[in-house]
């Protein structure tokens, strides 16, 4: 195992300087870093921080907009705890190192005729970044990637190895799944897979008018449903994937590199720095993105369909809004972005998710509706989340554990039926908070 005693480079990866996330508005300067290729050298870094005092966070590829992995002890780098332990086809599981990237996941997944179920649209982040913080696709019946977990293993802070599931340790399981990294580190996640899928994709501009009104029509009709409103704009850009008997038909090579790449990224990026630039272009520059991208019709495998490329850099805010409250929520943004003197060059993002059984899942216990409004990076956003987050608090809202906001542990503990069974744990595993950081103290409270 290498362990250093000062981070540095950027992402942690290079000499002289800090830690940085991916967004680049979080910064951390731990005292030491270890990169262990096996649970065996993690736990050994963690019993050697715990007796040198120092507090332990664990940081994947940086694509949490909160500081949820930052930390002046020692940090965790995931990069040689990877790869494929187990298929168990007659279980139909696959377990896998933590620190294994999504992408890495899908792919030897598909050589082996496996897929998940559902997943988010990020494919760069390691896997328990992703479900520690409740990364998350749109489905109508299908949760997010963390409720897909069958099993896990935890090192917690005396250096123990906890295996968890329904049946063993079943209480730390209901909360490691979704941990935010507070009851300690994940070193293995076996997830339930299935035979892989086709997945029709039908892609589709909307008026806001329409997709509005046909908005619970739209969900009962499709597997997995989900649109973008352009601000700005009366306009949206719908995409409905659907299970197909197939063949397999994927986007052509260029058409595909249209869309994605060039109009999704290229033109994208220079649209918003232009927009940054001079913001009072970005309501037409707004009207020209929202009718640039076509409807379009393909069938693939789930990740080439679920997934896309995220080139351009930004910040985010997500909330989690029971599902009845949501297109009023939305309605309330529209009329916020009109009255206002908001520029927004990037659009709003809506997406479902089924009720489920995590402790500190968004959609604990309630059918969610998630809207995601975003700024390119470097342009002023706190105005913009500020007044978005209090039309969202004001629906009982719950934020994103990975995306900005400024809630607290006393608004938490009022929008999460379970949040003192989570805390409880926490108090059990790690009484000293060898785990913690400022974030946490934020969000679980002291």
């Amino acid at each position: 195992m290498a362990v250093t005693d000062i981070i540095g480079g950027s992402g942690g990866r290079g000499p002289g300087g800090p830690w940085r996330n991916w967004a680049g508005n979080v910064t951390a300067r731990p005292a030491r870093i270890a990169t262990p290729a096996s649970t065996e050298e993690l736990a050994a870094a963690v019993r050697s921080a715990t007796a040198d005092g120092l507090t332990v966070k664990a940081a994947g590829t940086g694509h949490s907009f909160t500081p949820a992995a930052a930390t002046d002890g020692l940090l965790i780098r995931p990069e040689r705890l990877t790869g494929i332990r187990r298929i168990d086809r007659a279980a139909g599981t696959v377990t896998v190192a933590a620190g294994t990237p999504l992408k890495d996941l899908n792919r030897a997944l598909s050589a082996h005729g496996l897929s998940l179920t559902n997943m988010g649209d990020v494919m760069e982040q390691t896997v328990s970044g992703a479900t520690s913080t409740g990364t998350h696709g749109t489905g109508r019946d299908s949760a997010s990637i963390a409720a897909q977990i069958t099993a896990l293993e935890l090192v917690t802070a005396d250096g123990s190895v906890l295996r968890c599931s329904a049946a063993e340790n079943p209480e730390v399981f209901a909360g490691a799944r979704l941990g935010l990294g507070a009851l300690g580190v994940v070193s293995e996640l076996t997830f339930a897979v299935e035979p892989e899928f086709l997945l029709t994709a039908r892609e589709e501009p909307m008026t806001f008018a329409e997709v509005t009104d046909r908005f619970d029509e739209l969900v009962a009709e499709n597997e997995h449903f989900e649109f973008y409103w352009f601000p700005h704009t009366g306009n949206c850009n719908t995409k409905r994937n659907n299970r197909s008997q197939g063949p397999a038909a994927p986007p052509g090579r260029v058409s595909g590199w249209i869309e994605d790449e060039l109009l999704s990224n290229g033109v994208f990026q220079v649209a918003c720095a232009v927009g940054r630039a001079v913001p009072a272009a970005i309501p037409g520059i707004a009207k020209l993105s929202s009718r640039a991208l076509s409807a379009r019709t393909y069938i693939d495998v789930p990740y080439k369909v679920f997934t896309s490329p995220r080139r351009v850099r930004f910040v985010e805010m997500e909330y989690a809004l029971p599902r009845e409250a949501a297109i009023g929520a939305l309605g309330e943004l529209k009329a916020l972005v009109e009255r206002s003197g908001f520029r927004i060059s990037f659009p709003v993002e809506v997406r479902i998710a089924p009720a489920d059984d995590l402790l500190l899942s968004t959609a604990s216990g309630r059918d969610t509706v998630y809207l995601a409004v975003h700024m390119y990076r470097g342009t002023p956003y706190q105005a913009y989340f500020g007044a978005t987050e209090r039309i969202m608090t004001a629906h009982e809202g719950r934020p994103h554990w990975g995306k900005l906001h400024t809630r607290d542990a006393a608004y938490l503990a009022g929008v999460y039926p379970r949040f003192g069974e989570f805390t409880a744990l926490r108090d059990r595993l790690d009484p000293e908070r060898r785990f913690a950081n400022r974030y946490l103290r934020q969000v679980l409270g002291e």
